[in-house]
């Protein structure tokens, strides 16, 4: 390996390609989500508004430190599917390596600004996540250049950090996850199922227990292999992917597995694909060396991250493990994990309203959520990549979240019947009018058998468990959340 070898990955084009386009995918998808949905969750008049958070908090850097206002937020977010649009197409990639490291970085501040207002609705890993792919990959460079090694060499410590967190923290939590039981459980009870999710959850014994070893393998060897000469690598980075996919196949986790795909794609070497993939060229750009410039800055950066690096790796070392915890207000040198533990059965939270005065003799409807299992003859959807805020939340009521101010906030939204909010119920059993009264009740949920769905078509079986909220006027919300 000459000297140019040891500063850049000529090997890594692909790689590049897929790092740059794919996380710009993502932040794409990322501010058409927040677009459609932040106005009438956290706008001027949400569930959470900024305003108000602004009055009493001190948030990070954020664009909206010293205003904020729905406007300033639309602009906010055109911009960013504008310049992600472009990174999409690779337009910028086609000059100097300083162009795509600007449009990069403007994605980078600009949702990061997002974040730090975001409050609960954006309290989720896949946002420091995306926060921190986003600056990695803005030191790869253009097509004029090689990619810069060191900065390869920090985007697959970024995978290491995400996959082989995620493994330690599954070990250290839920003793489901040590003696191999505990996908007998998940693909029931995660946030969101999708419509596979009951095939999955009917697996036989014996195939849950393959999924847990899979995982394990996934997240606890493959990480360690990123590090290797190539084939080595590439097969550890596949298979990450693969598993990857298997989770985008039977769960909505938002864009967390499609932006964990594109970030391993970092291991994947030229000539390794080419070698499966004889399409696939291995001289896609072959361009020059660095220049002094790029090289110098990239360095600086890499070391930059590399003294990041001291606080995560603690924490993977720790008893005491974290997880999805960010160590700065930039966002650099996150810790990651997901599913340190477990839930055995699915509770949901139903949320009623009835246009009669008097409770007791009431005829409550039922509000239907886009994403949430609610109807027990609907199959779940499909809406990953794309992000259900409000679904997502309504999941973590039933653990705990019942008294956040923001789920208060929905119940009074609700009996005021905002069209803001209605936009997130899929059906509205009063057509936009007002409801007299609200209340909250908790269901036990659990898929159907193969014979109660062949019976009746039902995909879900759910039972009443207990009154959340009490029924409940409007004025009594409000003084609630004086």
């Amino acid at each position: 390996m000459d000297a140019m070898d040891l500063l850049t990955a000529p090997d890594a084009e692909l790689a590049r390609l897929v790092l740059q386009r794919g996380t710009a995918l993502v932040y794409l998808l990322a501010f058409v989500s927040t677009l459609r949905q932040f106005p009438a969750l956290l706008g001027e008049h949400g569930l959470l508004p900024v305003p108000a958070f602004l009055r009493v908090a001190r948030p990070g850097p954020t664009l909206f430190r010293w205003r904020y206002s729905d406007r300033l937020l639309r602009t906010v977010c055109v911009a960013g599917v504008g310049v992600a649009a472009l990174l999409v197409l690779g337009l910028p990639q086609r000059g100097p390596d300083w162009l795509p490291m600007v449009a990069f970085l403007a994605l980078y501040v600009l949702y990061l600004s997002i974040v730090h207002v975001g409050q609960t609705f954006y309290g989720f890993g896949w946002e420091m996540l995306l926060c921190e792919a986003g600056f990695t990959v803005a030191f790869l460079g253009s097509d004029a250049s090689p990619p810069p090694r060191l900065v390869l060499i920090a985007t697959l410590w970024l995978v290491f950090r995400l996959e082989f967190g995620a493994g330690l923290i599954k070990l250290r939590g839920d003793r489901a996850w040590r003696d191999l039981t505990a996908l007998y459980y998940h693909h029931e009870t995660q946030p969101m199922p999708n419509p596979l999710s009951r095939t999955a959850h009917l697996a036989p014994a014996w195939w849950h227990r393959l999924e847990v070893i899979g995982n394990h393998i996934a997240q606890l060897v493959a990480p360690i292999l990123l590090f290797f000469s190539q084939p080595v690598a590439s097969i550890a980075g596949v298979v990450m992917i693969l598993t990857q996919g298997w989770l985008i196949v039977t769960g909505n986790f938002a864009w967390l597995n499609l932006l964990t795909i594109v970030l391993g794609c970092a291991a994947l070497g030229d000539q390794a694909v080419h070698a499966v993939l004889p399409f696939v060229p291995v001289d896609l750009h072959r361009s020059a060396g660095l220049p002094l410039y790029w090289l110098v800055l990239t360095t600086i950066v890499a070391a930059g991250l590399l003294v990041l690096a001291y606080r995560p790796a603690r924490n993977l070392m720790s008893p005491n493990q974290l997880m999805n915890a960010g160590f700065n207000r930039w966002y650099l040198g996150n810790a990651y994990g997901a599913f340190g533990s477990v839930t055995r059965q699915r509770d949901e939270v139903v949320i009623e309203g009835t246009t009669e005065p008097i409770p007791d003799e009431a005829d409550w409807r039922e509000y239907q959520f886009y994403g949430k299992p609610g109807e027990v003859d609907r199959r779940p959807p499909q809406v990953a990549p794309y992000h259900l805020r409000l679904d997502w939340l309504l999941w973590f009521v039933p653990l705990g979240a019942a008294r956040a101010p923001w789920f208060a906030a929905l119940l009074l939204h609700l009996l005021e019947a905002d069209p803001r909010i209605l936009k997130f119920v899929r059906v509205d059993p009063f057509g936009g009018e007002r409801p007299t009264l609200i209340r909250v009740r908790m269901f036990r949920y659990r898929f159907a058998t193969r014979a109660e769905h062949r019976a009746d078509g039902a995909v879900w079986v759910r039972r009443p468990l207990y009154t959340l909220v009490p029924p409940t006027r409007a004025e009594q919300l409000r003084r609630a959340l004086r």
